[in-house]
């Protein structure tokens, strides 16, 4: 099934648009998290996690959904299909697991957005989820690189899957 020309460009200025926006919120949520690891002023340290928590539940969160569905419905209504191209079931893979990943690392996010809203400095006992959440934030950031680097070169080969349709494609007689 291809799209109209017109619901092609939406779809894909929609999945641009919401994985790069993906990729910019959380390059913000690297700089609040080291921010919040390293400085001395308690009060940047709590508001880096409360604007961290924000960031996360009401930008990344919905950029990373609106991505992996936009793409999902860009990568059906094109030529590219979901199964048919390595590249294209890659970044599939990587952008579900993000999404996997992300969702498990809410809970530090929201502990220490909690600590943050309840006291006035952190203790070295939260050292751990700190350096996740850099750490974490650090990886993220080049996942998102490489589902970006796979969208602009698109490295060839096929599934046997797209093989195959490919050559049930060619074996069809024009009308």
């Amino acid at each position: 099934m291809t799209m109209t020309a017109g619901l092609r460009k939406l779809t894909l200025a929609a999945h641009v648009t919401s994985s790069i926006g993906w990729f910019g919120a959380v390059a913000a949520f690297l700089a609040l998290a080291i921010a919040g690891m390293t400085s001395q002023a308690p009060q940047l340290v709590r508001a880096a996690y409360l604007a961290m928590s924000v960031t996360t539940w009401f930008v990344i969160v919905p950029l990373a959904i609106v991505s992996l569905l936009s793409g999902v419905v860009a990568s059906l209504g094109t030529r590219w299909g979901l199964f048919r191209y390595y590249w294209v079931l890659l970044k599939l893979l990587l952008t579900s697991f993000s999404i996997v990943i992300l969702w498990v690392h809410t809970q530090p996010i929201d502990l220490l957005a909690g600590v943050a809203a309840r006291t006035t400095a952190f203790s070295a006992d939260f050292h751990g989820q700190q350096l996740l959440l850099v750490t974490a934030s650090g990886a993220a950031m080049v996942v998102l690189l490489v589902l970006t680097v796979l969208s602009i070169y698109k490295p060839q080969g096929m599934t046997p899957y797209g093989a195959r349709k490919q050559d049930e494609q060619r074996a069809m007689p024009l009308p």
